[in-house]
């Protein structure tokens, strides 16, 4: 499903007012009936008492039609306008007008503190104090009010995005609503698929309030959740050439985990060859562990990670294979990060960089830029900030935009790992990953990633889509991981376990939609 900035939105709004003729009042209209459908399935409306918090922004204006609406089924709303009723404008002023003219009570606070018993007796709260064009810090009323609702332990129904959270970026603007549920309008914000954001939207809706389909899947919207990939039939017929074979450029003296999780991994998800270029004081316990694995010793260093004199040996086994890996626990030595950029420059073949070949390739971006096949990165924010020469802070506070131009940047398809990992490619798209838990936070599952994306382009994705799936699947064989065994304590191995369950759910069609998109309130 498409997502959208506040500036896109801004636009469908005009765009469907100005050019289509729907007339604001009717986008309105449409936004209360979702709402008040949502009220009717997930509490109950009949014979309940509504508390409804409103801006003086069309968001508020949307919470006024709601009143009108719970008013005419015959059931108590109350208003409390945070601001001056003057400044409603448009539909939101049309709306003022008539809930004048009914028997719903209005009241312009002056303190939080005049609305907290009728918090205390109430149902259900609603909040429609901001929308989506919030773009400086919540202070003074507005804070105490978002306090008292938090504090309240009341059900909380916020429309179009928690009132205090950004809509572009998923940001708390100093203090956020947390709602029960939340209706968003058009097409859902960024910021309601963001962390943190997105955990405190609680139960996300969507409805399109009559915009056509033309806007709601145009393809100038570079932003998406990370949909459905279908991956090709396993054939009858395959065999294990046919089904991946990767070479694998990693470890180095005491990082035995990284290597032996990314090889393992691509196998357990599918994939038919793992290759494993190794020091090759490792081999021995590397092949304790796993006995699947292809091993290629290679000559060490002094500190015993894999030298720069094997890289003849290497271009030749990568020429060889479908793609190559480098990175996973290569460690920092100086003559292997000169390999790994003397590598990196001279693969012809899909090439994927992960952990210590990150910090390799930072210190010569113009290797990545200069690359003909394709390239995948697969940084955290702190390896991202290397990369990009950005502050951690600079790039959780606008992760989109950030994500975009270091992909065209370094000509890289790219994974932002995190909470809602984001896949990045260079042509300015970027699909949010809604699979995975906290749990997943544990050494080595980045490692079980970078073997999940080798073997779905092993298995017949195109670099770019076998990105994104291999990003799905590592997330929901976490999420698999996390609800046989809990969050608290599950390990990469546990991860990689479960690959093979979540791959066989993929293909049979058991995956949850909430991983796909938010619910649709036709």
């Amino acid at each position: 499903m498409k997502l959208a900035g506040v500036k896109e939105m801004r636009f469908m709004d005009r765009y469907c007012i100005e050019t289509l003729g729907i007339a604001e009042e009717i986008l309105m209209e449409n936004a209360a009936i979702a709402s008040v459908s949502l009220m009717r399935d997930e509490t109950g409306i009949s014979d309940k008492k509504f508390v409804i918090f409103c801006g003086t922004g069309n968001n508020g204006g949307d919470g006024l039609a709601l009143a009108r609406l719970i008013h005419s089924g015959g059931d108590q709303a109350k208003v409390f306008l945070l601001g001056d009723k003057a400044k409603f404008k448009g539909a939101a002023r049309t709306n003022m007008a008539i809930l004048e003219k009914l028997p719903v009570e209005v009241c312009t606070l002056q303190s939080a503190v005049q609305a907290k018993k009728d918090v205390a007796h109430c149902n259900l709260i609603i909040d429609a104090i901001f929308g989506t064009g919030l773009d400086r810090p919540v202070t003074g009323l507005a804070a105490d009010v978002i306090a008292l609702i938090n504090k309240s332990k009341k059900k909380v129904l916020s429309l179009d995005v928690p009132s205090g959270v950004h809509g572009d970026t998923g940001e708390i603007l100093g203090v956020a609503v947390k709602a029960d549920y939340t209706v968003t309008f058009g097409l859902p914000k960024i910021g309601n698929m963001l962390y943190p954001g997105f955990d405190l939207c609680g139960k996300l809706y969507i409805t399109h309030i009559s915009f056509p389909l033309s806007l709601t899947d145009n393809k100038d919207l570079k932003i998406a959740t990370n949909d459905y990939v279908p991956l090709p039939k396993r054939s009858a017929q395959a065999h294990k050439g046919s089904v991946g074979d990767v070479l694998f450029i990693a470890g180095a003296a005491s990082y035995y985990g990284a290597p032996y999780f990314a090889a393992m991994s691509s196998m357990k998800s599918g994939g038919g060859y793992a290759r494993l270029a190794a020091p090759k004081s490792m081999i021995g316990k590397l092949a304790m562990k796993g006995r699947e694995v292809v091993y290629l010793p290679q000559e060490e260093t002094a500190a015993k990670s894999i030298a720069l004199k094997n890289k003849k040996k290497l271009l030749e086994a990568a020429a060889k294979v479908d793609m190559v890996v480098i990175g996973p626990g290569l460690s920092l030595d100086e003559e292997t990060m000169q390999l790994v950029r003397e590598l990196s420059a001279e693969i012809k073949k899909p090439l994927l960089i992960d952990g210590d070949g990150l910090s390799a390739i930072a210190a010569d971006i113009s290797i990545l830029q200069n690359r003909k096949a394709a390239t995948i990165l697969t940084p955290h924010t702190g390896e991202m900030a290397r990369l990009i020469n950005k502050s951690t802070v600079e790039i959780d506070k606008n992760k989109i935009a950030v994500l975009q131009e270091a992909a065209k940047n370094l000509n890289s398809i790219i994974v932002l790992k995190g909470a809602h990992s984001l896949i990045g490619y260079p042509d300015g798209n970027v699909f949010v990953n809604l699979t995975g838990n906290a749990g997943m936070a544990t050494a080595g599952a980045g490692d079980v990633l970078t073997g999940c994306i080798a073997a779905m382009y092993g298995l017949g994705l195109k670099p770019p889509e076998a990105t994104r799936k291999g990003v799905f699947i590592h997330g929901l064989a976490g999420d698999l991981a996390a609800a046989k065994k809990g969050m608290d304590g599950i390990t990469a191995r546990d991860i990689m376990e479960y690959l093979p369950l979540a791959l066989k759910k993929d293909r049979a069609g058991e995956v949850e939609n909430k991983y796909y998109s938010p619910l649709v309130i036709l």
